[in-house]
């Protein structure tokens, strides 16, 4: 049986570090910049802005798939490190916890707000114009949910910036790694 040399510098633990890497780029960017969708939705009204609603949480739907890649690899790169990288250095534990605590606000706070306003939309779309002057009764519930998913939304990008700095500088990783 033939055993691999995996370490830090074997070719196979590079090929897993580029496709980490990459998940990572298609993953968070796919999500990145999601407000500004959700400014050009408000800048249009009806089927438009459901139009850009749609084709957004197709894109970040994907997006998903690769952000929970990165989570995947990023294990498999601590593993292969031949105990380079250790789940009890600093910027490993650290990156684990605050990947997951994103993950919670993603699907605990993030998604069932996105997926109530496409509902809220798909309504208003349907309904046509509102009978009574003003805006439809849709109108402040997506108002609501708008200043939550940009609360939301912000406090992710702000997570996603910080495992980067833990990724770059390696706090905990011994001499001659981080700071």
């Amino acid at each position: 049986m033939l055993l691999l040399a995996i370490n830090t510098n074997s070719n196979f633990y590079k090929a897993v570090l580029v496709l980490h890497i990459l998940c990572a780029i298609v993953g968070f960017g796919a999500v990145f910049l999601n407000g500004l969708y959700g400014n050009e939705m408000k800048k249009r009204r009806g089927p438009d802005s459901l139009a850009i609603y749609e084709a957004n949480y197709k894109v970040s739907k994907i997006g998903e798939y690769f952000i929970y890649a990165v989570f995947i690899l990023g294990l498999a790169l601590v593993g292969m490190s031949d105990k380079a990288w250790k789940f009890s250095q600093t910027w490993v534990w650290l990156a684990i916890v605050l990947y997951l605590v994103g993950i919670g606000l993603s699907h605990g706070v993030l998604l069932p707000a996105v997926r109530r306003m496409g509902v809220l939309m798909r309504e208003m779309v349907a309904g046509g114009p509102p009978a009574a002057p003003g805006p439809p009764p849709q109108a402040t519930e997506m108002e609501a949910l708008g200043k939550r998913v940009a609360a939301t939304g912000g406090t992710l990008n702000v997570l996603l910036v910080v495992i980067l700095v833990l990724m770059v500088f390696r706090p905990g990783a011994g001499p001659g790694f981080g700071f």
